[in-house]
């Protein structure tokens, strides 16, 4: 066999039948792997949903998603409106993201009918490692700066430091204030009423 001539060109020939070949396993890998993270993102937003109402059995009874302009930019905030076995009103779960220490803090929280907080939990966060940990127990009922109960229309809920009524993670005060702030806009979003014309009704995340 002759010997394959080392030139440009056929330096560039293999180099692009490697890049379609690679490319060519990464869809495939995309493909198959796709609809399992799908699930399984699907069933990490069920559990969270059903935690942060209280751990109650339930169903969600529609999925709202609300647009708002907050500081110029925009906002989008997904509500989970979950009812009981009798189809009964238990209130919502809010989708809220704000700007953390290091990124996008996103939280899910539950409220009653009332606006009284009932649970949260961390959906992503990109702070210095272990805050993001800190966060996740630090404002629920037995933390130090406890949110649950509270209603972020008769609470202050912001940290003393900014004359609140909330303690503040040890050494994390931007981490602190981006937490509640994502918690009072959820709750803001939840209460505006100004439903995005995408807003669908869903049966999802039956428990």
């Amino acid at each position: 066999m002759k010997k394959l001539e080392s030139s440009i060109t056929n330096m560039v020939l293999v180099l692009v039948g490697v890049a379609l070949i690679t490319g060519g396993i990464l869809a495939y890998v995309n493909h198959i792997t796709e609809a399992p993270i799908k699930l399984q993102a699907e069933k990490t937003l069920a559990d969270g949903i059903k935690a942060v109402m209280g751990g109650v059995q339930l169903s969600v009874a529609e999925n709202d998603t609300i647009k708002q302009t907050i500081k110029g930019k925009e906002a989008v905030f997904v509500i989970h409106k979950t009812v009981d076995s009798n189809k009964q009103d238990l209130g919502v779960a809010v989708e809220s993201t704000t700007g953390g220490f290091g990124g996008d803090l996103k939280v899910l929280v539950g409220f009653d009918k009332d606006g009284n907080i009932l649970g949260y939990t961390i959906l992503q966060h990109a702070e210095t490692p272990g805050l993001g940990a800190k966060a996740d127990k630090w404002f629920q009922k037995d933390g130090k700066g406890s949110i649950i109960g509270k209603n972020p229309n008769k609470d202050n809920l912001t940290v003393k430091k900014d004359g609140g009524d909330i303690d503040a993670i040890t050494a994390s005060t931007i981490t602190s204030r981006a937490f509640l702030l994502a918690i009072t806009q959820a709750y803001n979003a939840y209460k505006s009423g100004h439903v995005d014309a995408n807003t669908s009704a869903t049966g999802h995340y039956e428990k």
